[in-house]
């Protein structure tokens, strides 16, 4: 089966920066899966996935337009240490949830002071080049309930 639109695509990759230092890859027990279409992938990689079957190997160079963005200095920000419940252990690069005024945005810590902590809402590759090297495990027909839900449903899927 060819990679299309609604279709589940499991994927062995391989991300290098534009230096060739490794930032992850995938754990070859359980392939990465996404539903292609959704833009759950960047889009240029996604295109360059498009018709593709297992076994096929893609590699592609992102710019960080067509990765993850630019760094934007406003995304830096300080909030007191009293807005983070008392027993939670707040470290520098612990990655947390926060809701925004643009929705659900995830922030890293990169700054502890007494009472303020800094977080970072940069996407951790954003200001990156990104060398993706993928290499397509299998490819299936998305379920409706995926399609409805618009994510892969795994074995240990909940909701």
């Amino acid at each position: 089966m060819k990679i299309a639109q609604d279709t589940v695509v499991f994927i062995d990759y391989i991300l290098n920066d534009g230096d060739g230092n490794l930032l992850e890859k995938s754990d070859r027990e359980e392939n990465f899966a996404y539903l292609h279409g959704y833009g759950q992938l960047p889009t240029k990689l996604e295109e360059a996935l498009e018709g593709k079957e297992a076994g096929a190997r893609v590699q592609v160079s992102l710019s960080p337009e067509e990765g993850f963005g630019d760094r934007d200095e406003k995304q830096i920000i300080s909030v007191p240490r009293d807005r983070f419940p008392e027993d939670e252990e707040i470290v520098n690069g612990l990655q947390v949830e926060a809701e925004t005024d643009h929705g659900h945005q995830v922030f890293t810590i990169i700054d502890i002071q007494d009472n303020t902590v800094t977080l970072d809402g940069n996407h951790p590759y954003a200001g990156v080049d990104l060398d993706f090297d993928v290499t397509v495990a299998q490819v299936r027909a998305a379920t409706e309930e995926e399609l409805d839900h618009g994510h892969v449903h795994t074995g240990d899927h909940h909701h």
